[in-house]
Parts: C-alpha cells; structure tokens; sequence
C-alpha cells in the first residue's frame, strides 16, 4: 500500500482545525473567567490533551507514515476517533459555549441542541452506525484505497473518524448537558454492541485483508485495532460505570429525609 494524497495538503488543513478548536476554547476560558467563577482548569487541560492528541494522529510523522503502513494508520484512527473524544468530552464544550455566550445566541444554541435532527444524530444507535459503521464500509470496499487517491475524500474520512468518535463517545457518557437523554441499560446495551461491532471488523480485517494492504500489513494493524482498541474502551466503560454508580448512589439530603419520616410514623415525632 503506497498511495499519495495529491491536490490539497490534508494535513495543513486538519491542523488547522484542531489549533483553532484549541484556540477557540482557551479564548471562551479568558472569557468566561471575566464573568463567573474560574472555569476549572483540569477540563481545559482535558481539552489540550485531547487536541493534541488529534494533532498526532493527523499532523508529522505518523501522519506521514500511515500513507504507507496499515499499522500507523490504524493509530492513528485509534488517536484520532477513540482516545481523544474521551478527553473532549470530559472537557465539557458545550457547557463551555452556552457560558460563554450571551444570552441570545445561548437560546439559539440550546435549540440547535433540542432539535429533532441533533436528537437523531446523538442517538446512541445512530451515533454507534455513524461510528463503527463507517469503519466496516471504509474497511471492507474500495474506499480505504480511494481515500489515498483523493485529497478531498482523505480529509472527510479524518474529519468523519473524528466527530463520529466524538458524537459516539457523548452519547454514551454525559458531561455536558443532554437534552434527549436515555438510560444506563439502553446505553451499556449499545456500548456492548458497538465495542463487539469493532472487534469483529478487527477479526474480519486480519483474515480479510483491505483493499491495497499485504496480509502481514492487515495482521499487525488488525491486532493494534483489537487490543490497543480493548484498552480505550474499557477506559470508556470505567467512566461510563463510574458515572452509573453516582447515579445510582442515595444523595445524602434523601437518606436523610427519609430516616427523619421513618422515626415519625414510628415514634410519632
């Protein structure tokens, strides 16, 4: 697999992107702290963290050898769609957008996020399709092979690989607002059967080389994307259980509350 990417530089524009993003989050912290409390420093750090993480997956030298090694380019995915949506999630942006402006576009914005289409979109089944899915029709047509032919088709497929992770990642584990919420059962349920979803391409891949990859090539990159894969998603099930179990916990007003109305209908004060 040797394939170039002519006509446009991908990588200039996708880091573009993600600096802007950084940028654009750093200035809405300036913001926001000149009006309210100090917005907490261990998101904007998660924020970084996840933006850089982008930038290494789509700019410089793994950018560069993921041309031409299956594995390198399967970091990268695994960079690009797994790990760093994790950290942009627990960044909360969007908690961060709706402080940031004023109340006018703050009211458009919270409508944006109530309409009918994004409800759709962050669904977690449609945000689970939009995710694995697009790996299965990448992975096993011709389109893996178009991808390193056609400049503008390359930097949709990173641009996909990077909000669909992230819209996935949102749908299943809540930090900022959710507007269309739905239970831990039905979200563990397609969590469960997205991370099965992702192991069997990974199978499928390792016998069933892609288009333009050697078997050594699919063998080696197949085996980063099952078990460094394995690795960030139980990282996503951790937080996800930890996010169940507060859920789930008696808040302390409650118990409390209730014990008082216990020793009254048995003590009658």
């Amino acid at each position: 697999m040797n394939h170039s990417v002519p006509g446009m530089n991908v990588q200039l524009l996708l880091g573009v992107v993600f600096i802007f993003l950084l940028t654009a989050y750093i200035t809405a912290v300036i913001i926001t702290n000149q009006r309210f409390k100090k917005w907490p420093i261990f998101r904007m750090i998660c924020w970084t963290i996840g933006m850089i993480i982008a930038l290494a997956a789509v700019v410089g030298p793994l950018a560069n050898i993921a041309h031409s090694s299956f594995t390198a380019h399967m970091v990268s995915h695994l960079l690009l769609s797994m790990v760093a949506p994790i950290f942009l999630a627990i960044a909360k942006p969007i908690t961060l957008l709706l402080r940031t402006a004023n109340t006018l576009i703050a009211r458009k914005l919270t409508s944006i996020l109530k309409s009918r289409l994004l409800k759709f979109v962050s669904h977690p089944i449609t945000a689970a399709v939009l995710n694995v899915g697009g790996l299965w029709l990448l992975y096993t047509t011709n389109l893996f092979v178009y991808m390193h032919e056609n400049a503008f088709f390359a930097l949709f497929v990173h641009l996909h690989f990077f909000i669909a992770g992230y819209v996935f990642t949102i749908s299943i584990i809540y930090f900022d607002p959710v507007y269309h919420q739905y239970s831990y059962r039905f979200r563990a349920a397609v969590l469960i059967i997205a991370i099965a979803g992702h192991d069997i391409l990974s199978k499928y891949m390792y016998a069933n080389p892609p288009v333009g990859v050697s078997q050594q090539e699919a063998e080696m990159g197949s085996m980063v994307m099952y078990y460094a894969g394995d690795w960030i998603e139980v990282a996503l099930i951790i937080i996800f259980c930890w996010q169940w179990y507060k859920s789930a916990k008696p808040r302390k007003n409650v118990t409390v509350e209730f014990k008082r109305k216990e020793q009254v209908a048995v003590h009658g004060k």
